[in-house]
């Protein structure tokens, strides 16, 4: 304002009593809302301030300002620190000044954090075992690179996914990269390994493959012989068909998990899954875990940063930071390494009977139809919910008691891929001519979407041909409102 020693601005002085509604220079001097007049709550939580300031300040004097501040500050409880900058150049009557010791302004913010609210390191939640040469390698000696991300909802939907292309290729800019997105929602591990052959490798080697199942293995209630069965059968597929391929595992977050690591305990999905990373060398990104240690930590909240198992944008990048975090330590070593194709180890199977030769057979192979209808272009008749590569695709519908087919096959499981909605019925199946045994095909969540599933009817079959019989029943789920067997494909391991 200039009313004092200082110099002041008048058209500055101006702009200020407009913003403010001050009818006149006397209702401004009185107002009483600037720092100088509110620091007792500030003083009370001992919030230290630094002040660094020109003595010759005649735009703003000290003596008419900081002094007065430090002055009521201290004498309310509060930390204030002085540094008077007092060498160098000198410009704008003082008030432009040389920060002569800029140190101590770092060395201040370094001594005033609250040590418990610093983020956490990611990482804390990696675990290296095999490092990332040969993707590394192949990127930088071949400049060529093929990445794949296998996975459920959360890897379809982008986000952290696109994030890991685009650093990628920046990464490593020379490199031609093609990459494959093979995120289907509510599919877990065991249909990972299935169709793992149609979605992934037939695209040609790969070179790094991503994997995810964690959430939905859990929350689709797989058995832990099953997500061994699923997880191994993925990573070992991965390596018969290209033994310098680079896999790694992703755990993701979602409320269960991080109740168990809030017990106390490792959830059993990511116990399992371990345990094939383990055996495999494949190293491995805990998000889960890691998610759940910056919530308790203070860093942000599940319910308005996070969101959901859905990660929101937030979410997303915090995922990416982490995933990011983890690629720079392992490439940051692969530079210091030898160029050299290292094949990854292909130890005896945990479980004998794992998904490791699995492939998808058309339902176009049934025989012996009768009932079922080859159904172009599927689509519900009702308005309930689909996913991606479950409507408008071909599809062997059966919707009676009695309709059945018959299917050779060759291999040691089979299974059927069905979409499971609201008319969802029961099947019953036998195999070689064996006892006839009865599958429920609705689903928790089959009243308000035709759920794509894989059911596995038996996984343990002698090597060689076999015959499956299929029939609807007459019996339903008390829940559901028909009869219906919708069949997209079938699947078998070899």
């Amino acid at each position: 304002g200039g009313f004092f020693s200082g110099t002041g601005g008048s058209h500055a002085w101006q702009d200020l009593k407009e913003a403010y509604g001050f009818k006149n220079d006397e209702e401004a001097l009185a107002y009483q809302d600037n720092p100088l007049d509110n620091l007792e709550e500030l003083a009370l939580a001992k919030v230290p301030v630094l002040s660094m300031i020109g003595l010759n300040d005649r735009v703003v004097p000290p003596t008419e300002n900081i002094f007065i501040l430090s002055d009521r500050y201290v004498k309310a409880g509060g930390i204030s620190t002085l540094v008077p900058c007092t060498r160098g150049k000198e410009e704008l009557m003082g008030h432009h000044f040389t920060i002569e010791t800029p140190e101590i302004g770092a060395e201040f913010i370094i001594s005033n954090i609250n040590r418990s609210m610093l983020p956490l390191a990611p990482a804390s939640y990696h675990t290296h075992r095999k490092p990332l040469g040969n993707s590394y390698s192949r990127f930088v000696e071949d400049k060529k690179g093929l990445v794949a991300f296998l996975g459920g909802s959360i890897t379809q939907n982008g986000g952290w996914r696109d994030s890991i292309c685009h650093y990628l290729q920046e990464r490593f800019p020379q490199t031609s990269f093609t990459f494959i997105p093979a995120g289907i929602a509510s599919m877990g591990s065991t249909p990972g390994a299935f169709r793992l052959e149609r979605d992934v490798l037939s695209r040609g080697p790969v070179d790094l493959l991503f994997v995810e199942a964690a959430v939905n293995d859990a929350t689709n209630g797989r058995s832990r012989e099953e997500q061994i069965r699923g997880m191994e059968g993925i990573v070992r597929h991965a390596m018969h068909n290209n033994r310098a391929t680079d896999v790694v595992l992703m755990h993701f977050a979602d409320p269960q998990k991080m109740l168990s690591y809030n017990r106390g305990e490792v959830p059993e999905v990511i116990r399992n899954f371990e345990q094939v990373a383990a055996h495999y060398m494949v190293s491995t990104i805990n998000l889960a875990k890691e998610v759940t240690h910056r919530i308790n930590g203070g860093e942000f909240s599940w319910e308005e940063d996070f969101i959901d198992l859905h990660p929101s944008p937030f979410g997303q990048s915090l995922y990416f930071r982490s995933m990011k975090s983890f690629l720079e330590t392992q490439y940051a070593g692969a530079e210091k390494a030898s160029a050299v194709i290292d094949l990854h180890p292909m130890p005896e199977p945990l479980d004998p009977w794992c998904y490791d030769r699995g492939r998808i057979i058309s339902y176009t192979k049934a025989t012996e139809i009768n009932g079922f209808e080859s159904v172009v272009n599927w689509t519900p008749s009702t308005d309930v919910s689909t996913r991606r590569g479950y409507t408008r695709v071909n599809m062997l519908v059966g919707s009676q008691p009695g309709d059945s087919f018959t299917l050779e096959f060759e291999g040691r499981a089979i299974g059927i891929m069905v979409a499971a909605g609201p008319d969802a019925g029961m099947i019953e199946y036998r195999i070689d001519g064996g006892k006839a045994q009865i599958l429920d095909l609705f689903t928790t969540w089959s009243s308000r979407l035709y759920l794509p599933w894989y059911y596995t009817l038996e996984a343990e079959l002698d090597p060689g041909p076999h015959t499956l019989q299929v029939r609807i029943s007459r019996d339903k789920n008390v829940n559901s409102l028909g009869n219906s067997c919708i069949v997209k494909s079938f699947y078998v391991n070899d």
